[in-house]
């Protein structure tokens, strides 16, 4: 199946559905028989939905979780170096993921929150960019992505949070937060 050469998609912005929307794309490919990883930065050993629903796509798209968890929130125990160090495991298996012959879509979730938490730098991700193979698809995700990566992408989205049920009181919600 002709594709043409893959495009370059950036989900940014302060509101909900930047992980889902990347997600999406991950459901859609499975139905065409495509392939492909979504490698997490940030996430770590919380449990949420797409842990379960990733083996329900296997084997066409698989998840790779290698982030610590959130940096610096209430439970985080960890040292900020746990977290760099973290962050940097998952640019190198980034690095090797994109050149790989049977990925035809890679997702980078929160590399856009892990740059803007000095957890990795800017130049990590355009060395991503630039090592992916042509017609390969890639999906960064996360809150403040920045200039030069926006200019380097085909299509950016920016959520932007309008109401939200927290703001309310109502905590998240399984099957629809996580």
């Amino acid at each position: 199946m002709k594709r043409g050469d893959g495009l370059i998609i950036v989900n940014t912005g302060g509101g909900k559905g930047k992980t889902t929307a990347a997600l999406g794309i991950a459901l859609r490919a499975c139905g065409y028989g495509l392939h492909g990883v979504m490698i997490q930065f940030i996430k770590g050993s919380w449990f949420y939905g797409e842990k379960k629903s990733f083996k329900r796509l296997y084997p066409n798209f698989k998840l790779i979780t290698l982030g610590k968890g959130f940096v610096g929130i209430i439970d985080d125990k960890l040292t900020f170096s746990e977290h760099k160090k973290a962050a940097q495991e998952a640019l190198e298996i980034a690095k090797k993921e994109v050149q790989k012959e049977e990925n035809d879509i890679v997702i980078l979730d929160e590399i856009n929150y892990a740059a803007k938490g000095k957890l990795i730098k800017v130049s990590d991700i355009i060395d991503i960019i630039k090592l992916k193979r042509k017609e390969m698809d890639l999906v960064l995700t996360g809150n403040y992505a920045n200039k030069k990566i926006i200019d380097l992408a085909d299509t950016v989205t920016e959520m932007k949070e309008i109401k939200h049920a927290f703001s309310k009181g109502k905590l998240a919600k399984i099957g629809i937060d996580f």
